[in-house]
């Protein structure tokens, strides 16, 4: 397993200081969020906004890979979005799923290629 993720000390630094920090301002934002109309032009615009974030870093993602990603084939990275995208529609647009089977799709093609 050790040789799959590698040094684990980079993956704590990880959580400690990027997940759980973040973690807060989400919980803070549902509490004051809850009683805000979801069909308001604001939430609208942050959800579009949103949306073209998360579009522009799957694309810069795709296009110039960091890191280790980098040796993973063109093909492979683009088949895991198409998987993700087909699964996220299937499931009536459930992101968890999309990311997920995308996620399989890249591990087990990263592992099958060795």
């Amino acid at each position: 397993m050790n040789d799959f993720f590698g040094d684990w000390h980079p993956l704590v630094v990880l959580l400690l200081a990027g997940v759980i920090p973040n973690q807060i301002w989400r919980m803070l934002g549902l509490w004051l969020g809850g009683g805000i109309d979801e069909g308001s032009d604001l939430l609208m615009w942050v959800k579009a906004v949103a949306t073209a974030i998360l579009a522009g870093v799957i694309a810069e993602i795709l296009v110039h890979p960091p890191g280790a990603l980098a040796s993973v084939p063109d093909f492979l990275r683009y088949g895991a979005l198409i998987v993700g995208f087909i699964v996220f529609m299937l499931t009536r647009r459930s992101i968890f799923a999309g990311v997920v089977s995308g996620e399989v799709v890249m591990l087990v093609g990263k592992w099958w290629l060795g």
